[in-house]
């Protein structure tokens, strides 16, 4: 580990690994190959990648081998649901990609309806840790099958009576004629360090890289808006663009009943959103993508 470089362990292949290394080059970082195939090297920033399986970034961490990792919220909350060993990781930033479920189902025609009916009953999940903890939080004492695979089949088979699986869209559940009762949790990608991690040179990479990301996720979240409206209307405009503060108006050559507003908003803008504004009286409105923000 060299002491004037960022370790950071992301995820070799899958949803997560896609969304860490588009935020990564959308961050402003190129990469060049490193010594093997599961490291590669920051050509522009003192950073270095390690590659990894998901459920081991946390012990990469935790170990002190990587300074950081970017990792799925349900595999670090199971890993310090297994071991104490993980207690002094912390999420640093919630990265807003591969967004899931952990929720507890169970066939549409049984009779658990409810987590009160899996008492003394088996569960199947392959997050055995989270699982166990959720059930025992309520009171409910179930019996913890622990699955690595194809968790979905398992009531089907008589090997649980109730699953505690990943949900996305809902089709698998809906497929093994399974209906979800409970969330578990809510998670997405996260960036972690651990506690009392390195300091000095490093850390100031870190708060670069922090600062970068922060811009990434802002933007990404951000739309710039332009549009003309007539004076008189300029407070109900000004009421209905989503999380802008204080848009920027300006005149219009050759009119003096007309504006031009420009805002940043920081929420979502929908359909609806241009049709109440149009309605207004907002015309030639433009919504554009801000690639890059920093506060």
């Amino acid at each position: 580990m060299s002491e004037a470089r960022l370790n950071l362990a992301v995820q070799k292949s899958g949803r997560l690994a896609e969304g860490g290394m588009s935020l990564l080059k959308r961050a402003g970082l190129r990469f060049g190959y490193g010594r093997d195939a599961l490291h590669r090297r920051a050509e522009n920033m003192p950073l270095d990648l390690l590659l990894l399986r998901d459920d081991d970034i946390p012990s990469f961490v935790a170990g002190g081998a990587c300074d950081y990792g970017i990792v799925g919220e349900n595999v670090l909350y199971e890993a310090q649901a297994r071991s104490e060993r993980y207690g002094g990781l912390e999420v640093v930033l919630r990265l807003g990609f591969a967004g899931c479920t952990l929720k507890l189902a169970a066939p549409k025609d049984g009779s658990v309806r409810g987590v009160e009916d899996l008492e003394g009953r088996a569960v199947a999940t392959s997050y055995p840790g989270l699982t166990r903890r959720y059930l025992e939080e309520r009171g409910i004492i179930a019996e913890i099958v622990e699955m690595r695979g194809s968790v979905e089949v398992a009531p089907r088979l008589g090997i649980a009576d109730a699953i505690c699986d990943l949900v996305s869209t809902g089709a698998t559940l809906e497929a093994n004629g399974l209906a979800a009762f409970e969330t578990v949790l809510e998670s997405e990608a996260v960036l972690i360090r651990r506690r009392n991690g390195r300091n000095g040179p490093v850390a100031e990479v870190a708060a670069t890289l922090i600062q970068r990301a922060e811009g990434v996720i802002a933007s990404a979240q951000t739309k710039y808006i332009l549009l003309n409206a007539p004076t008189a209307k300029l407070p109900d405009i000004k009421a209905l663009l989503p999380g802008s503060d204080a848009p920027t108006v300006a005149a219009v050559a050759g009119r003096d009943d007309v504006v031009a507003v420009h805002a940043v908003c920081r929420e979502q803008v929908f359909w609806e959103t241009l049709e109440k504004l149009k309605a207004a009286g907002a015309r030639a409105i433009l919504v554009l993508p801000i690639e890059k923000m920093m506060a």
